[in-house]
Parts: structure tokens; sequence; C-alpha cells
């Protein structure tokens, strides 16, 4: 049986949307999709094409070195909105400890990276800001925990990067 919504997406031609199939090794998976981000002047390309992902470069909590990832996001207003799931591990990934220790980070969406500044969402804010991500409910049955909601607010160009490392930013996680 077909539902109504079904109908009329095949009437308009517009398919929904089959959420992606995850990779059994993400590493791999999430480099080639940057390479091929970069490569292509910032636009994503064959399965990721039109979906709302960004790449994030943090700097490692303990190595300082840079890492990268790719994530679905959201908007809220002018804000860039994250989950940090894993898909639902016991515990929180790599790049949202790495914002806690560090929150100053670059985001591409396009072909101009530009550095943004985390923070996890306050309780107060989780309602309203788990609205610009649909999954969150879906990833949070996977797990115990609460998925932290990350908001990241773009940071003015000329602002100097030696003055954004003076000012920490004390995230409050899980």
């Amino acid at each position: 049986m077909v539902s109504e919504e079904e109908k009329a997406q095949s009437q308009t031609g517009n398919a929904p949307r089959k959420a992606p199939v995850i990779p059994s090794d993400m590493k791999a998976f999430n480099d080639k999709v940057i390479t091929e981000f970069r490569a292509n002047h910032g636009q994503f390309t064959g399965p990721m094409a039109g979906r709302s992902v960004l790449i994030l470069t943090t700097t490692g909590a303990r190595t300082g070195k840079e890492r990268t990832t790719v994530l679905g996001y959201g908007r809220d207003g002018d804000r860039l909105v994250v989950i940090a799931s894993d898909n639902g591990a016991p515990a929180a990934p790599a790049w949202y400890r790495n914002l806690l220790a560090s929150p100053i980070a670059t985001v591409e969406l396009g072909p101009e990276p530009f550095k943004v500044r985390a923070r996890t969402a306050k309780p107060e804010e989780r309602e309203e800001l788990a609205r610009a991500v649909p999954y969150l409910k879906q990833q949070q049955g996977l797990t115990e925990r609460e998925i932290p909601i990350v908001v990241l607010d773009r940071l003015r160009s000329r602002t100097a990067p030696s003055a954004l490392r003076a000012r920490p930013l004390y995230l409050r996680g899980p």
C-alpha cells in the first residue's frame, strides 16, 4: 500500500530520500568524502550530494594535531547545530572531546572554510535546538547517555587567531 505522502512525492518527482547506510569503515568513508569535497571546490558528490553535512576540523585534545570529520548539521538562525552522537555509541565522539578542550574549530560548508566557536547547548536550550536536528530522537534511542547538542557560532574574520586562543570557553558536557 502506498501512503499519501509517497503518492504526492511520486507525482511531483520528489522521491523520498533514504537514510544513508553506515559504512563499516567510517574513517575511510570520511576520508573519501573530505577528499572529494575539497577536490570539487566545496561541493559534496555521490551519496552525500544534497545532504546537510559539513566538515569539522578540531584540534586534538591529547595530540594537538588537526582532526577532521564529516557531520550532519542543522541550522538555528545563523548558528549551526550538530549532535555528538557517534551513531549512538556509549561515549561521546573524539571530536566532541576535542571541542571541550579547545572550542575554536574550522567548518567547511562550501569553498571557503571559516572559524567557529563551539559550545554545548544549555539544558534550557535543548528542546528548541533539537528541532534543528530531527534525527536526534532516533540517535538518542541508540544510547543511554544524553547526546550533547553542540552549537557552532561563526567567528568574525577580523578576530586574530591568537586573540581567540587567549579567551577560553568552558563547555559543559555530560
